[in-house]
């Protein structure tokens, strides 16, 4: 029936002590307002205040709709103020990229510097799927280069990465300019503990050419690198993951056909990508990562690719 527009005009009327004055904070002609000012009246079925009066007075109704803007208006505002800052004191986060902890724990660290008041509860994507578990709200915010069709979730893109096929100096592949499948045919693949269809090197380039390895798992990044440098298998990481390694001589990178590439996203329920503090960390991890790993691109700046340090 009142609506804040309402208590607001009384307000300003009371302050400003005419219609004609009202009027011109409002940004309203006399005419506009003092129409609407009618139709109020007419709607509630008393007057709010006399119309000759110098200054303006109001009636014993307008007296208490006036004390009632005063009550309602100020817990308004500060209700809206308080949507606009930050409210979330936790973000849960969970990782699927085996190798993402090397630049993520800096990212986290500028984080932390600038949101002091957040809990940053990390969990490995190693042990489970965390996906489903940001669907189901134990989670918060998941990073991940797999996206669920239908899921409810969103996919901020953070960066794009090459995947190489990685082999040792004196590997007979290390001599090629570029991996074909059919040169993986009897190499053992050295993977992360995951399904071999969310592997790139699986999915988008042996699988198609019904090139079948035979696959070895192995539990973490540097335990992978060293058995590569034993020859004891091949793997398929991110460029930017072996680009020290592959500088101090112990690995080499080769591309997989014309280039095996793959993005980087933060999953987040949708709708929740816009909380403040959910975005604040997609807007630094995306930052931090395109500032200082080398071999990728901002998934957000079309051409951009970074070479190297």
């Amino acid at each position: 029936m009142i609506e804040l527009k309402h208590l607001r005009t009384l307000r300003t009327l009371r302050s400003s002590g005419s219609l004609s004055a009202a009027a011109l904070q409002l940004h309203q002609t006399q005419s506009a307002l003092s129409h609407q000012l009618n139709e109020l009246e007419q709607r509630l079925g008393f007057r709010l205040f006399m119309r000759k009066s110098q200054p303006l007075s109001f009636t014993a109704q307008g007296e208490i709709l006036l004390q009632l803007a005063d009550q309602v208006l100020p817990q308004v505002q500060q209700a809206l103020q308080q949507c606009q800052q930050p409210v979330q004191d936790r973000l849960r986060i969970a990782i699927e990229c085996h190798s993402c902890i090397q630049w993520l724990t800096p990212a986290l660290d500028n984080f932390r510097a600038a949101f002091p008041q957040v809990v940053i509860d990390f969990k490995s994507g190693v042990i489970f799927d965390p996906q489903p578990a940001l669907q189901q709200g134990n989670l918060d915010l998941v990073l991940t280069s797999d996206i669920l069709p239908r899921s409810g979730l969103h996919y901020s893109p953070l960066f794009d990465f090459e995947v190489r096929l990685i082999v040792a100096p004196n590997h007979h592949l290390a001599l090629k300019s570029e991996i074909v499948p059919e040169d993986l045919t009897q190499e053992t693949l050295l993977i992360y503990p995951v399904q071999r269809q969310r592997l790139d090197i699986w999915r988008r380039f042996l699988q198609p050419a019904t090139v079948a390895p035979q696959l070895k798992s192995v539990d973490n990044t540097l335990l992978l690198l060293q058995m590569v440098a034993a020859k004891l298998g091949v793997a398929a990481l991110p460029h930017w993951v072996v680009e020290s390694v592959e500088r101090q001589g112990l690995v080499v990178s080769k591309p997989l056909g014309s280039g095996l590439w793959s993005r980087l996203y933060a999953a987040t329920r949708e709708g929740e990508q816009r909380q403040p503090i959910t975005h604040a960390f997609i807007c630094s991890a995306r930052q931090n990562a395109c500032n200082h790993l080398p071999f990728v691109r901002d998934a957000q700046v079309p051409g951009d690719h970074r070479t190297g340090h």
